[in-house]
């Protein structure tokens, strides 16, 4: 009987029915894995063969320190690496004979027209950068390893990555956020529709949601509940606060979720009941892509990732006025700067400094007439001084200086009045009192902007220049 199912398909429902079986109490022995993966020889077969043993070697050694998922990551990406010189130089005969003219500018340059097996499209910097920083650890370890096979010489630099692009996260708009959830609450796919949602009320990671088990919540007297987020990408684990709205949905995804044994865990091996399980699997990260992208049709969406409803989440605190600390405590990052970028989205401070600026520029300038084009701030000081100006300023010697008040103080601000090597004299009195005077009502500007540390800078200029105006009249 033809039924144009290949056997690939015909092994999977099978696999797919022993567990279903198993979990049912039915067979006392879990199915096997559906798919044998890979060895590392057979993923380095087209790497040079007098090079393949050392690729394979270095693989081995990463399973100590790394995870199998940043080992299998690896391994593409130098299996990548060995075809490239398999293709230019098939008769290498060792690493060390590696040549930075010959295979390693070649190989940088080549990436810029690299195309992705999948989808068939060049791939991105950030992979571009990801394919370097492999092969560049690669040599840079086994050489200080002591391997004998090592390249004698450094051969890619940190010049050599190309520029990464410094992107916002991709936030859902309130707007947008709302017709998602409607789709995801009306979904009949009610077991990735609900882990959806409690990514979004939480802002985990995929891999995060689909690691949570049973017992994920715990309550605390006197603290409510929490969400214990099992370790993930960075290994670490966090505790989150929820609500009674994430309660709720993990009480219906409990009632929705097939029971059966506990299943192997992927990272430790041991048993585990998890919360997201259907017919003796875990929900796959491809039925939960897959329910999204239905979900976001039918809002009238466009394409949607799980990991954006994880920005709209840190979004949404940042507008809230969470504090940074709390914010990493919250996604789990382990560094201010992976936070920091949520920060930057909507920076309260600059939007605040903004509009009181644009506030103080449109009082001194009045009205726009109509037809005018130029930008409210480009005449910001109006029909004032320059020393009423909503601006971080410095009297000069020849001059005055300005800065928006984002840009902070200059480290070079009276910089000269300071230094042990300037000196002056009686006939520079009328300059120094003049900028005296100006120095003290840009300290009292400063001081009632709410800008202290530049109240002070004025004050200790104010200070130097009663010495060296001392000093000269003495003199």
């Amino acid at each position: 009987m033809h039924t144009g199912r290949g056997a690939k398909h015909y092994r999977a429902t099978t696999h797919s029915a022993r567990q279903i079986l198993f979990h049912l109490g039915i067979l006392d022995n879990e199915a096997g894995p559906a798919v044998a993966p890979l060895s590392f020889e057979e993923r380095m077969a087209d790497v040079p063969a007098a090079l393949r043993p050392a690729f394979v070697s270095y693989l081995h050694r990463k399973r100590a320190t790394c995870t199998p998922k940043t080992v299998s990551s690896l391994a593409t990406r130098l299996a990548h690496f060995g075809r490239y010189l398999a293709t230019i130089d098939p008769d290498i005969v060792s690493l060390a004979a590696l040549d930075r003219r010959r295979h390693i500018e070649p190989f940088i340059t080549s990436l810029t027209t690299t195309v992705n097996s999948v989808t068939g499209e060049p791939i991105t910097v950030a992979d571009r950068i990801r394919r370097v920083h492999a092969v560049s650890n690669f040599l840079a370890e086994i050489t200080e390893w002591g391997w004998d096979d090592a390249p004698p010489r450094k051969l890619i630099f940190r010049t050599d990555l190309p520029r990464g692009q410094r992107v916002l996260p991709r936030y859902l708009p309130v707007d947008a956020d709302r017709k998602l959830a409607a789709a995801l609450s009306d979904s009949p796919y009610r077991l990735a529709a609900d882990a959806l949602l409690v990514q979004r009320a939480c802002g985990l990671r995929i891999g995060e949601l689909l690691d949570l088990e049973l017992d994920c919540i715990h309550e605390i007297p006197g603290q409510g509940s929490w969400l214990k987020v099992p370790l993930g990408k960075l290994d670490s684990e966090r505790m989150i606060p929820v609500d009674e709205e994430v309660l709720t949905l993990v009480d219906r995804i409990t009632a929705t979720r097939s029971p059966g044994r506990p299943l192997r865990h992927p990272r430790t091996g041991a048993p585990a009941d998890f919360l997201f399980t259907h017919h003796g699997k875990r929900l796959s990260q491809s039925a939960v892509r897959g329910e999204l992208n239905r979900a976001a049709a039918t809002a009238g969406l466009g394409h949607i990732t799980p990991h954006q409803l994880r920005h709209t989440y840190a979004t949404a605190l940042i507008n809230a006025g969470v504090s940074l600390q709390a914010l990493m405590a919250l996604l789990g990052h382990v560094s201010t700067q992976m936070s920091l970028r949520y920060a930057h989205l909507f920076d309260a401070t600059v939007r605040s400094e903004y509009e009181r600026a644009l506030d103080l520029a449109k009082s001194r300038i009045g009205p726009i007439p109509a037809g005018r084009t130029q930008l409210p701030l480009t005449d910001v000081t109006g029909d004032g001084g320059w020393k009423d100006a909503p601006a971080i300023k410095s009297r000069l010697a020849g001059g005055y200086c300005l800065r928006a008040p984002a840009q902070g103080s200059c480290p070079y601000a009276n910089i000269c009045e300071h230094c042990p090597s300037f000196h002056t004299d009686s006939t520079h009195l009328a300059v120094l009192s003049a900028q005296r005077v100006d120095a003290r009502e840009l300290a009292e500007d400063a001081q009632k902007r709410g800008w202290i540390e530049e109240a002070e800078r004025h004050r200790a200029l104010v200070s130097r220049l009663d010495a060296l105006i001392d000093a000269s009249a003495a003199g």
